[in-house]
């Protein structure tokens, strides 16, 4: 396989579990100038402006699908999920094609998870599922079952996310003509996701069984390795601190992606698990910032302002 080729896989490895609810790849959307604006006040930590914005463009265009999603998302981030739904609603109703729909639904089933609703966000996110069944993209459906999954495990329903990621695993690999490397991708997942429900049912022993899986399929897969080796470290990292060995969860988190908040999060556990409630409040400050609307930051946004009180 040519280096272009492999770099191009590398980046869809790593983007596909990394983004949250993103286009598919190749999906080019351009933006209107009043989602450009919002976008940086919402980046820059100016909600209030970032939803006048949008509440501007409604009052003259109020079937606005990118002005209700956009809308709704901030209200989120400001943590009033009860009205940010009803934005998400206009939009699903507004929606022009059945992938706009989906993608509104996606937010939908978003918005819910900043509140911890595993069975509301299940809900949502199965109508994506089922959308991208019509277009037989199994590699969509997957993914999204996998969202659904991550929200469930943050939300402390370790049944119902291995159930989801399960599914997620099986709708990937049913992929016509998939790729060895893009087997081995899912079943890296499958292990990830093992791992960390066994780490936290308190299931030590199993959960380094995972850890080990997911590090052997990495090592025999160079095209894995180095674009989802962060993910490995995040995973490890993972099991030691809820195996209480702060320590060594510090020692691998810092090899995961110092970007994503729900790793800032982990990083905050960890040091304040050593004693180092000022490092830890370094970290929580920085994920308490994030303004993804995806499952890290669905989790870490909440989380990390409640530590900071």
């Amino acid at each position: 396989m040519q280096a272009a080729t492999c770099k191009a896989l590398a980046a869809l490895f790593l983007s596909a579990w990394a983004i949250g609810a993103q286009p598919p790849a190749g999906q080019k959307q351009t933006q209107p100038e009043f989602v450009r604006q919002a976008g940086q006040a919402s980046r820059e930590g100016r909600l209030d402006d970032a939803l006048a914005i949008y509440r501007k463009e409604l009052a003259g265009t109020p079937d606005s699908a990118a002005a209700n999603r956009g809308a709704g998302v901030v209200l989120d981030l400001m943590g009033k999920g009860a009205e940010a739904r009803k934005y998400f609603e206009k939009a699903i109703a507004a929606a022009a094609t059945p992938q706009a729909k989906a993608g509104a639904e996606r937010d939908m089933a978003m918005s819910y998870a900043f509140e911890g609703d595993c069975r509301n966000t299940v809900k949502y996110e199965r109508m994506v599922v089922d959308y991208y069944a019509t277009t037989k993209d199994f590699f969509q459906q997957g993914e999204v079952a996998d969202e659904a999954a991550r929200v469930c495990i943050d939300a402390g329903d370790f049944d119902a996310a291995e159930k989801w990621y399960k599914q997620g695993h099986d709708l990937g690999l049913k992929e016509p003509g998939i790729t060895p490397e893009r087997k081995d991708l899912w079943e890296f997942r499958w292990e990830h996701a093992q791992g960390r429900i066994a780490a936290r049912r308190g299931s030590q022993a199993e959960a380094q069984k995972h850890v080990a899986a997911a590090k052997a399929i990495l090592d025999r897969d160079p095209k894995m390795n180095p674009p989802q080796e962060v993910f490995y470290h995040y995973l490890a990292g993972y099991v030691a601190l809820y195996g209480g060995d702060g320590k060594k969860a510090l020692e691998e988190l810092q090899q995961a992606n110092q970007n994503d908040a729900f790793i800032q999060c982990l990083m905050g556990q960890a040091y304040e698990k050593a004693g180092d409630k000022e490092k830890a409040m370094e970290y929580y400050r920085k994920a308490a910032a994030t303004t993804s609307h995806n499952p890290p930051g669905a989790y870490s946004r909440p989380f990390a302002r409640k530590k900071l009180g």
